[in-house]
């Protein structure tokens, strides 16, 4: 089985809204899996400003065909006005655990 696997990251400013994240798009079965990483700390342009701020990392595991729906979703819970939402193609991995992230997600029917 051919698949894209890709990893998607998003960040939110606390671990409660990050677990939130992870675990909507993981029962969504939009992602396979989902890890929350511990507070990073962000510093970007913003409204003409410099801001730093403490954030938390969710990583998702998903396919390529079900990124739309992902992204779509993580919008909709989201309370960013513009959350990063970027994706990386998986390169290589385990044959095994490639699989398991394709039977693991399901891509919406088109309309």
């Amino acid at each position: 089985m051919l698949v894209t696997v890709l990893t998607v990251l998003t960040t939110t400013d606390s671990a409660a809204k990050a677990e939130e994240l992870a675990r909507g798009a993981v029962e969504a079965r939009l992602a396979a899996c989902a890890q929350v990483s511990a507070p990073v700390t962000s510093v970007y342009h913003w409204q003409n400003a410099i801001e730093t701020s403490e954030e938390w990392q969710v990583l998702l595991k998903t396919t390529e065909a079900c990124y739309d729906a992902l992204e779509a979703h993580l919008r909709a819970h989201h309370d960013y006005d513009t959350p990063e939402i970027i994706a990386v193609p998986v390169v290589r991995g385990s044959a095994a655990y490639l699989e398991w992230v394709a039977s693991e997600t399901s891509a919406p029917e088109p309309m």
